[in-house]
């Protein structure tokens, strides 16, 4: 419906006829009815319309309404002598004359048959195409964490938040980032700001043990010198075990997993097994299909069992 030519109130209803009716029809079957407040057998049929449309909706189908005594423009272009008049509209185009279906057997029989011949595309459920486009960007933001850029995967999950607030997934990835750029007391904070539906998530409690054992991160003399003692006294069950949580703090997750794999070769049972206990602990905050655990749960299973 070309606006050139028009004056200011008839191209705004050609752009509000564009927003509500043909740009939908890209995709969906629009069903368009032409009505007015006046019109008895308008409001008669109202209801059956929106029952149709409701239970189409999984197949492509939505309803718009032209009010002709708002949008008198709109009607005379579609030279609407009476009403209720109803189209179906596809791509901008109307495919079909409807204003004789009145039943809802009627209809849905006109719209079978519509729907057999034109390409109409399924609408996605509430969230659905919105999770579905989201999801490349987690991908992607997990992709850049695991490379070793935090700053950057941080941003990218703070964006996916702000577009999906519930997103597990998105809140999981963004105090993981946090936890790997060293704001461990933001994602603490974060953390216990969540609704508790969200919180108890598998990838948030993931998340949540990777605060846990950030949050006593060492600096750089400390670690030293933790480093220095376990070197110094490696029967030290004790010393070994707090230069595990240190070092893994620290981002040293291989002389972690090393440290604590010899522990539980030595003794097993020591402190009722705390060594695998923070081995699983450390599995759990770095993800369970992360490359690193699988093949550190391998030595762990070797040790184990054969």
């Amino acid at each position: 419906m070309a606006s050139m030519g028009l004056n200011l109130d008839e191209q705004k209803a050609v752009e509000r006829f564009r927003e509500q009716v043909v740009e939908p029809s890209m995709k969906s079957l629009v069903i368009l009815d032409f009505w007015a407040e006046w019109c008895g057998p308008c409001k008669a049929l109202t209801p059956t319309l929106e029952k149709v449309a409701a239970d189409y909706a999984d197949k492509g189908v939505v309803l718009a309404k032209v009010n002709v005594d708002e949008e008198k423009f709109i009607a005379a272009q579609f030279q609407v002598r009476s009403i209720p008049t109803v189209y179906a509209m596809f791509q901008g185009q109307p495919v079909a004359d409807l204003t004789s279906a009145r039943s809802e057997g009627q209809l849905k029989q006109a719209l079978d048959q519509i729907l057999s011949q034109l390409p109409v595309q399924p609408q996605a459920a509430d969230g659905e195409e919105d999770k579905q486009d989201i999801a490349p960007l987690i991908a992607m933001g997990e992709e850049v964490l695991a490379s070793g850029d935090g700053e950057r995967a941080m941003g990218i999950f703070a964006q996916i938040v702000q577009m999906d607030p519930d997103n597990a997934a998105a809140n999981a990835g963004l105090l993981q980032a946090m936890v790997a750029t060293g704001h461990v007391a933001e994602a603490e904070a974060a953390l216990a700001e969540m609704p508790p539906e969200l919180a108890g998530d598998p990838a948030i409690e993931s998340a949540k043990a990777a605060i846990e054992l950030a949050k006593n991160r060492p600096d750089d003399a400390a670690l030293d010198a933790l480093r220095k003692a376990a070197a110094e006294r490696p029967a030290d069950m004790d010393a070994q075990f707090e230069f595990a949580q240190a070092a893994f703090a620290a981002g040293s997750r291989d002389d972690a997993a090393d440290t604590l794999l010899k522990m539980i070769e030595s003794d097993p049972a020591w402190n009722e097994g705390a060594a695998k206990a923070k081995l699983l602990q450390m599995f759990e905050a770095v993800g369970l299909d992360d490359p690193w655990v699988a093949s550190t749960r391998r030595r762990l299973s070797l040790l184990l069992f054969g």
